[in-house]
């Protein structure tokens, strides 16, 4: 007894030791906020400051200190989300993450960002080269720093930045700079559509095409040509049976951590280039239709749900010195980058939703079958003419294993896709054709940068609409207003133009030798669409932003007008607005996709045992996609069935299961039910294939939720689950570092709640929703609001790493004020100089 009472008091000691210990370290990873801290290379001393709303006000005495203390709080409050940014981008992942993988980062070589970002970097002028400078000193600083205590995903990972931060090479300005090219590549590409209808063209006819992929309403297909005869004519297609999508190599193969990590990046590596569901909302008012009479301005930003999330608040405040102009901005910064990219100044206020114009277009390069090494290129005459592909060869270093050589070819139109992306190989012969990549992103004279640092100084709309000017890529919807009551709508971006003879339009990939398809200019930013707001309003949401008689082709992948066309009937509805108003506008879950297909639904026979307690829940559904109800649930799990079995069907299994998911197929679901389609549901037509789909629908739902509909809900399965990379893969820690809350809506509701359907253990969760919701009033730019979904802080440990989600749940918000009466802390960054005095 005694023994066992030594080892029990052992053992206590051991468990208070490792508490006390974990205490400790919690403690230390936790960012300093108060009191004084060295910063080298500020020349003054630089006031960061936290408000009540936990926005970040950083007060310099130069625009050059303010960029490098942001910097510096970015690596305090984000810096695993810098680690793992900076890892995507420059294709390094594998490093730490080991051979699962290298896919990831096989396609971030290839694509160059790293490069692009270089070309663009010379050619930037002094004051956005000094902005970028001054960021990357702050954020290695705070790495090099000695005595701070690294977050956990540093520790478990095992890995350091310190050494390259010391050196200054940890963070520069190139990875500012590629990180919005990052940002054009996740919002601002067709790709992925462009190769869908590729692939779906290996079994379809080119009408039955564009039933898969209607035009916009009222609109006839884009491209003129007989896509299926032309790549069948080529012979563009692999022969024999597809390779299976679910075959997975090795290390991605099982449930081990690193593997499900792959799979995850893999995942979004392969969704690249797909714009369907990367939709924002933006409206502004003008005082004529406001009860303050000034105007009113409300955004929200759909994006990949994250935690931390994409977005961190901050305020920017210094004079001109050292002839940098200055500046005093407040809104949303990405951590990567030194400036607010959505928000306000003093007099101006913007928001931006996603225009989606045809800004990538893939190129099939016909392989020289004397000379592989080269592929074919426009001639004057009828016989071929061939041209080597540039190469560079790319070092990807693995943990635990030796380093990989990837060879990048590019031809003229830009790198050769084929090379980085597996899919190709199942669907294309690419011993004779592979894919390149032409994007206005990677253009060497993008200049996003100086565009978004000429808004942070703004103080009128025509000095914003004077800074978007140079804005590339992703082309945006920019609402703005300013203090004197003026509203505005540009679109911002660079767009390619195309021939008269261009018979594909960038639809689907082209002939790379054959110039007709080649880009023949740029848009003039004169002719991009705008609006006065003559109306009273401006409003956007990814519809077709220009009238039928626009002369211009811009896209056919427009987003369905259903948003729009709610945000439009509320505007139309207040005869005068306010911040109430808008703030009911954000939370508006009604869904007019899900009224035009419910009474299909609602018709449909079935015998299963539940059928009849579904269709009484159905009854009364009037659209509402809120999260305590059935119907919703009903519906969207119906649609789904329906969509996998009929288009599945018509696709086949492997195929379809590689293009569905994210896209959804719904305005092809709608044409098919609304024509009762045979040639799509099958000779039993579409109210058979209607009830299969119910009956499959409530057989999946009563295995998850089970048998009493009553007391099934939407948000059960609807929760926005905002993502961890990479512990959302490690199931006993997903539960800590992943924030879940109940949701409603739905894709096509303004209160978005994007789904995605190959997520099969969660297939209705929301993962792509309003990454933030803010109001900005004109009237007093200090009674501006704003929310999102996690918290400031990117550390697990942090009360303020998940403290605004259930406020962004309940569509509530936190104030947005430059004069705050009261500061929650006060930090002093000291230049070394200064605190070395005595």
């Amino acid at each position: 007894m005694r023994w066992i009472k030594r080892l029990a008091a052992l053992l206590g000691f051991v468990l208070v030791l490792l508490v006390a210990l974990l205490a400790f370290y919690v403690q230390r990873s936790l960012p300093q906020t108060s009191g004084s801290l060295v910063l080298s290379g500020l020349s003054a001393p630089v006031q960061v400051k936290r408000d009540a709303s936990d926005v970040t006000h950083i007060l310099a005495r130069k625009p050059q200190d303010a960029w490098m203390a942001l910097g510096y709080v970015h690596a305090q409050e984000r810096g695993w989300q810098l680690e793992f940014n900076r890892r995507v981008m420059r294709g390094t992942l594998s490093e730490v993450l080991g051979p699962a993988t290298l896919e990831t980062d096989r396609l971030m070589r290839t694509l160059g960002i790293r490069e692009a970002a270089r070309a663009q970097y010379a050619r930037l002028p002094s004051d956005a080269q000094a902005a970028l400078q001054a960021y990357s000193a702050g954020i290695n600083a705070f790495f090099a720093q000695g005595d701070r205590t690294l977050t956990p995903e540093f520790v478990v990972l095992g890995t350091d930045p310190a050494e390259a931060a010391r050196a200054g090479t940890y963070w520069d300005p190139l990875d500012s700079v590629g990180w919005s090219i990052m940002m054009a590549l996740d919002l601002g590409g067709n790709w992925g559509n462009e190769f869908a209808r590729l692939a779906a063209l290996q079994v379809l006819d080119t009408p039955a095409l564009w039933e898969l992929f209607p035009p916009y309403p009222g609109e006839a297909p884009a491209s003129k040509a007989d896509l299926a005869a032309l790549y069948r004519g080529l012979g563009v297609y692999r022969e024999g049976p597809r390779t299976s999508t679910s075959a997975l190599p090795p290390e991605l193969a099982g449930e081990g951590i690193y593997a499900r990590i792959g799979r995850d990046l893999q995942d979004w590596a392969r969704e690249l280039g797909n714009v369907e569901g990367k939709g924002s909302n933006n409206w502004v008012v003008a005082g004529t239709r406001t009860v303050s009479g000034k105007p009113l301005l409300a955004n929200d930003p759909h994006l990949g749900l994250s935690a931390p999330a994409i977005w961190y608040f901050a305020r920017l405040q210094a004079p001109e010195a050292d002839g940098i102009a200055g500046m005093d901005v407040m809104g949303a910064t990405l951590p990567g980058t030194p400036f607010v990219v959505l928000g306000r100044t003093t007099e101006v206020a913007w928001g931006f939703t996603n225009t989606g114009p045809d800004v990538q277009d893939l190129y099939l390069e016909q392989i020289n079958p004397a000379n592989p090494a080269q592929y074919r290129v426009p001639a004057p005459g009828s016989e071929p003419a061939w041209a080597d592909f540039s190469t560079r060869v790319e070092t990807i270093r693995v943990k635990g294993q030796a380093d990989v050589s990837h060879t990048v070819r590019s031809t003229r139109h830009g790198p050769v896709l084929s090379d980085a992306q597996a899919l190709h190989a199942q669907v294309m012969n690419t011993q004779r054709f592979v894919l390149s990549l032409r994007w206005t992103a990677l253009e060497p004279d993008n200049r996003n940068v100086v565009a978004t640092l000429a808004a942070n100084r703004v103080r009128s709309v025509d000095e914003l609409l004077t800074a978007l000017r140079d804005f590339d890529a992703p082309m945006q919807n920019v609402v703005m207003a300013d203090r004197s009551g003026r509203i505005f709508y540009k679109a911002a971006g660079k767009v390619p133009l195309r021939g008269p003879d261009n018979d594909i339009r960038g639809v689907a990939p082209a002939p790379g030798w054959d110039a007709r398809y080649d880009w023949t200019g740029w848009l003039p930013y004169a002719d991009t669409p705008q609006d006065d707001g003559a109306r009273g309003w401006i409003a956007t949401a990814n519809q077709r932003i220009h009238g039928a008689d626009y002369p211009f082709f811009l896209t056919q992948d427009w987003a369905p007008p259903y948003r729009q066309e709610r945000i439009e009937a509320l505007l139309a509805a207040t005869p005068r607005h306010s911040v109430g108003s808008f703030q009911a506008m954000h939370g508006d879950q009604r869904s007019a996709a899900t009224l035009r297909l419910l009474p299909f639904l609602q018709k449909t026979p079935s015998t299963h045992p539940l059928a009849g307690a579904a269709q009484a829940a159905l009854r009364d559904f009037d659209g509402e996609m809120r999260a305590d109800r059935a119907a919703p649930l009903i519906y969207s799990a119906w649609i789904d069935s329906f969509t996998r079995q009929v288009i599945g069907a018509r696709l086949g299994k492997e195929r379809f299961e590689s293009l569905y998911g994210k896209r959804l197929f719904r305005n092809a679901v709608e044409g098919i039910l609304e024509r009762n389609d045979a040639s799509w549901c099958g000779s039993g037509g579409c109210v058979a294939a209607s009830t299969a789909a119910l009956d499959d629908a409530l057989e999946r739902l009563q295995k998850v939720h089970g048998g009493d509909v009553a007391a099934w809900r939407w948000g059960d399965a609807h929760p926005a689950i905002s993502i961890h990379r990479p512990f959302s893969n490690v199931k006993p820690l997903a539960r800590f570092f992943e924030v879940r809350t109940s949701t409603g809506g739905d894709p096509f509701t303004v209160n978005v709640g994007q789904y995605h359907l190959d997520k099969l253990d969660a297939p209705y969760a929301n993962r792509h929703a309003a990454s933030l919701r803010a109001i900005y009033d004109l009237s007093d730019l200090d009674n501006s609001r704003f929310i999102y979904q996690t918290g400031q802080s990117g550390n697990v440990f942090s009360s303020r790493y998940r403290d605004m989600s259930d406020a962004w749940v309940g569509v509530q918000y936190r104030a947005l004020n430059m004069n705050p009466a009261t500061w929650s802390s006060s930090l002093e960054l000291l230049p070394a100089e200064r605190a070395a005095k005595p």
